[in-house]
């Protein structure tokens, strides 16, 4: 009984440390979620702008493939953004298991 109440009570967390090349992994996956929360940006401000102005213009078409666009580009900064974030809460709820 006494073993069992020690693995229990055993704080079990990831060991980043054991792989040589976790911190050189880090920061490229963060690299590379900032170059994609920028594109995101950048594209939901042109699309926007080509809605705005094929929308004046009176040009349905092109209007709704600037609004198609634009929702595409702001669910990739939604998606972009909050990856971090959850990775982060993953980590945190795997190690308070």
């Amino acid at each position: 009984m006494n073993r069992a109440a020690t693995l229990a009570a055993a704080s079990v967390g990831p060991d980043f440390g054991a792989l040589s090349g976790a911190g050189t992994l880090r920061s490229m996956v963060g690299a590379l979620l900032t170059y994609g929360l920028l594109t995101s940006a950048l594209m939901v401000i042109v699309c926007a702008a080509a809605w705005a102005i094929a929308s004046s213009s009176g040009s349905w078409q092109a209007s709704a493939k600037a609004k198609t666009g634009l929702f595409v580009a702001l669910g990739g900064a939604v998606l972009t953004g909050g990856a971090l974030a959850w990775a982060n809460w993953l980590l945190d709820l795997g190690a308070s298991l």
